[in-house]
């Protein structure tokens, strides 16, 4: 646990890549440099939140003869000191660890009070005396940190309505598009970067507007099309479902059944 003010000054002529190993959870503010998480760049110029799992590769970029400036809080966690807690299972489940630094949560005062009032309760904890009470109440704490985060990331879906909305439209046009080229099924991962976004934040999204993750659009989208298939055409269920991108008609088969309560058999004959 620490803050921003007390970290290593970093000149420009040393620019700073590391493998991450840690659960990172970073509040910044007035942060002046440029940020990468493989490829992705972001300038942060006020309360935004980032997270990073252990594995990640971070890039800290300076101009030649800047230093770097910053203030908030940094609390880095190992996976060890989760162990045997039911933390350790969810934190893998919090999709906003996989986004990409864009996809950073931009906090408002009072979300930002909440984070830092949790940080400082941590601090607190970590300085103080070690009990055997001490491990708890720390995963509690940060328990909440992640909760909140999740709250305050939806929040953020849907307040900026024109940013989500528009990407949900870039979406639906680039799955359709996909669609289209019949080059085998879309993928979450295609789509992704068809938007220049990361899979996790393209899941949240969708999920906070339309109640379903980018897998269930897709599968959305094939069923539509193979209704429209299935009495218009002479083709077989196999070969639709070949053409739709399956690797198994059986697979199309039974994804077509959960969908629609009936086999493609079944809903063809329904309209002779």
């Amino acid at each position: 646990m620490a803050r921003f003010g007390d970290i290593k000054v970093l000149s420009g002529e040393e620019p700073l890549s590391l493998v991450n190993h840690f659960y990172s959870i970073a509040l910044k503010r007035n942060f002046n440099a440029k940020m990468k998480y493989g490829q992705q760049a972001y300038d942060f110029d006020g309360g935004i939140m980032t997270f990073m799992a252990p594995g990640q590769v971070l890039r800290i970029e300076l101009e030649p003869g800047q230093e770097l400036k910053h203030s908030g809080w940094l609390l880095l966690v190992h996976p060890d000191f989760l162990w045997r807690s039911p933390l350790a299972k969810k934190i893998k489940q919090y999709d906003y660890f996989s986004y990409a630094v864009s996809e950073a949560l931009h906090l408002s005062e009072k979300e930002e009070s909440v984070i830092t009032g949790m940080m400082q309760n941590i601090e607190r904890e970590y300085r103080s005396n070690i009990d055997r009470f001490s491990q708890e109440v720390m995963i509690s704490q940060l328990g909440s940190i992640l909760t909140y985060a999740e709250r305050f990331y939806h929040r953020q879906f849907l307040t900026r309505k024109i940013n989500s909305h528009q990407l949900l439209e870039r979406f639906e046009e680039a799955l359709q598009a996909a669609l289209a080229r019949q080059t085998g099924m879309p993928t979450v991962t295609m789509l992704a970067e068809r938007l220049n976004i990361s899979p996790g934040y393209l899941g949240s999204v969708l999920r906070a507007l339309t109640g379903k993750n980018t897998q269930q659009h897709i599968h959305d989208q094939l069923i539509e099309r193979a209704k429209e298939k299935l009495p218009a055409t002479g083709l077989s269920v196999s070969e639709i479902a070949y053409e739709l991108g399956f690797d198994y008609p059986q697979s199309f088969s039974k994804l077509f059944k959960t969908k629609t309560s009936l086999s493609p058999l079944k809903f063809r004959q329904s309209f002779n």
